[in-house]
């Protein structure tokens, strides 16, 4: 394994700018000039997005901006000690001991694992002062290799800091519960899990044992993490969050009072941290950990507002769903291509009665003779099968995102009562809310311990089937099914005038407006709930899936057109190289391919992108364009018609967005722009 750290990513007394952002860059650019990362502008944007987020600035003068880049290709610590400091937020003052902590973007566990003793390093006094006192660059390098285990720590100017322990006794005198210490957990956790994990973790244990406390503590890292033993959770008191990211396998902790935090407070205010956790662990009301909670559940969600909370539910509803709709519609497309259209007359029978020794001799549609009736025949209610799952998946999940694994059964119960009830992709979502709600309310109610086993297998499923699927045949399902139909025949109708062009319009707006977000999804959704009711008679749905397809494809393929063809010089070198991504992205419809640009320039990205994508909308109605397959792109061609149609108003789009980001790039002032959007310009490409 290369060294971390080397003299030349040392530097000493010196000032790299007059804010971070400038030290930032500068440390970056030495990691590229040693030749273990190739972009130091790629590496600069990672960093500083990540630092954005959350500064990275902590008491005692300390910084260690960080993050895991494509461009780097050797781990690496680039240090400076800055004359004068540079802010970097933290609340005691400006950071004159800087670390860059540089990470490849598949860094090994083993690479991780070092850079993280740094973090734990710097939570020592004796290691932060023997940097002070470092007269050579050779002197840091040395006192930091021993830190992280690539030294001899005997030639070291300072100890190496110890790794944080599992558990550390109790202190006596500290506070108690039932004539014992205090048992508290925590579990910390970042972004990167590199750098605060640790710390936290540190910090936490060092002030239970100053506290008194039994304190057990697990970094959730990058390298990987050890899991608390059953007995010292089932033990605890109180348990204690500070993380940023999902706790792993949160069902753990079920039933235990939590305090939530992010991972800073861990290693900023670790002593009124665990002062909250003990008051918790004596509160009979104080907050608790979910009684339904697992791996699908997080600590991060529940401290979402509402808004932000409904939107992740239906997008795990819809990501679940994804699955079952892509493969179900491809093989429905390759059906059609082997058995003909008329292939849905007798599929079932056809694979009832008949196999491959004895292929079917009537009613034959396919091109390709009897053979070709059979498979068409196969594929397509395989394809059939999976597409009857959409709305019960999506049903399901969204359950699921609400009360975890108790909530999967009564939410695919109220998405079938929904399909049985004519209700749609609308009713699913209404009937998988409900579940959801009703899963969670029922998982914290306060059992007793004999019955809490059966909570999550029986008595949450149950009664939450009865109530969410109730409700759905008493009240909703049938207004819900009249909104359909009404929907239903409202496009029947406008597929014969020129008002399915309008529908093009919208639906190309909502597939370019959030790129892949809520308002993406529920066009997409809408689109493949409808292909179940397509057929060579009500051609409308076929006319409505590509419409999306096709312009959900524009604004990937429209970055890519225009930062790697159209204007490169507008676009920076990560932009450039996202943009030949993009390409491939674009081609297979994904349209978070386009995500990058957005998020970088939002002002100008996604209006353009939006105007392109009504193009196509209007473009793909205008020539009728029917595809039969719910996703893929171009690589399902096959089951596109006519080919021509669908490639024209690709096209236009693409070149509309495309020349329309240039022109709002040249044209739009970029300092008017950053005041909107609140980026800092060092954010922003020349």
């Amino acid at each position: 394994m290369s060294d971390t750290i080397t003299p030349e990513l040392v530097s000493l007394d010196v000032g790299l700018g007059d804010d971070k952002a400038a030290v930032i860059r500068s440390l970056a650019a030495r990691v590229v000039a040693q030749g273990r990362a190739d972009d130091a502008d790629a590496l600069f944007s990672d960093a500083w997005a990540r630092e954005e987020k959350d500064e990275t600035g902590l008491p005692g003068g300390i910084a260690i901006p960080h993050a895991k880049s494509a461009a780097v290709s050797v781990p690496s610590l680039a240090f400076a000690r800055l004359a004068p400091g540079v802010d970097f937020g933290a609340p005691d003052g400006p950071a004159d001991l800087v670390f860059l902590i540089a990470a490849p973007e598949g860094a090994a566990e083993a690479h991780l694992a070092v850079l993280s003793k740094l973090a734990r390093s710097l939570m020592q006094d004796d290691f932060t002062a023997g940097l002070r006192a470092a007269r050579t660059n050779d002197d840091v390098v040395r006192i930091v290799r021993a830190a992280i285990g690539e030294g001899d720590a005997s030639a070291a100017p300072a100890p190496v800091a110890p790794p944080a322990p599992a558990a550390v006794p109790a202190a006596s005198g500290g506070p108690t519960l039932d004539g014992r210490p205090v048992r508290i957990v925590a579990v910390t956790s970042c972004a990167t899990g590199i750098a605060h994990t640790f710390m936290a973790a540190d910090a936490l244990t060092a002030a239970g044992t100053a506290a008194g406390v039994d304190l057990t503590v697990e970094p959730q890292g990058s390298s990987g993490y050890q899991a608390l033993p059953r007995e010292v959770i089932d033990n605890a008191d109180a348990v204690i969050f500070a993380t940023d990211v999902d706790v792993r396998d949160l069902g753990r902790f079920a039933g235990k009072p939590v305090v939530r935090s992010g991972v800073k407070r861990g290693i900023e205010q670790p002593r009124e941290l665990i002062a909250e956790a003990v008051a918790a662990a004596g509160d009979p009301s104080a907050p608790r950990v979910s009684a339904t909670a697992s791996a699908g559940t997080t600590a991060a969600s529940e401290s979402l507002s509402w808004g932000a909370r409904i939107q992740r539910i239906l997008l795990t509803g819809v990501s679940y769903m994804i699955p079952f709709v892509a493969g179900g519609g491809l093989l429905i497309a390759l059906g059609f291509f082997f058995g003909g259209y008329e292939v849905t007359d007798n599929a079932a029978n056809v694979i009832v009665q008949n196999s491959l020794w004895d292929l079917p001799t009537t009613d034959i549609t396919s091109d390709y003779g009897p053979l070709g009736q059979y498979i068409g025949s196969v594929l397509f209610m395989i394809g059939a099968t999976s597409m009857g799952f959409l709305v019960s998946a999506l049903a399901g999940y969204i359950a699921f995102a609400i009360a975890d694994r108790p909530g999967i059964a009564p939410g695919f119960v109220a998405g079938a009562v929904a399909v049985l009830m004519n209700a749609g992709f609308i009713g699913g979502i209404a009937g998988g809310l409900l579940a959801g709600v009703t899963a969670w309310w029922i998982g914290s109610w306060r059992v007793p311990r004999w019955l809490r086993g059966l909570m999550p297998v029986v008595i949450i499923p149950l009664l939450a089937s009865i109530v969410a699927s109730g409700l759905m045949i008493l009240f909703l399902g049938r207004p819900i099914a009249t909104l359909m139909e009404w929907l239903n025949t409202w496009l029947t109708d406008l597929s014969a005038t020129s008002g399915i062009i309008v529908v093009g319009v919208i639906l190309g707006l909502m597939m370019c407006f959030d790129l892949g977000g809520p308002v993406n999804k529920v066009a997409y959704a809408f689109a493949v709930a409808g292909l179940a009711e397509a057929s060579a008679d009500n051609t409308t749905p076929y006319l409505i899936m590509a419409a999306v397809m096709t312009a959900g494809m524009v604004p990937p393929l429209a970055m890519a057109f225009a930062s790697t063809i159209l204007a490169r010089s507008m676009f920076t070198p990560v932009e450039r190289e996202n943009g030949v991504a993009a390409w491939l992205l674009g081609l297979a419809f994904i349209s978070e391919g386009a995500i990058p640009f957005a998020a970088a320039d939002p002002l100008r990205v996604i209006p353009a992108s939006m105007v392109g994508g009504a193009v196509t909308g209007a473009l793909s109605m205008t020539f009728a364009v029917q595809s039969l397959a719910p996703h893929g792109g171009v690589f399902v061609l096959f089951a596109i018609n006519p080919i021509w149609g669908f490639l024209l108003a690709l096209l236009a789009g693409v070149l509309v967005s495309g020349f329309l980001v240039v022109a709002f790039k040249r044209f739009i002032a970029p300092k008017e722009l950053r005041a909107a959007e609140n980026i800092p310009a060092v954010a922003v490409p020349a």
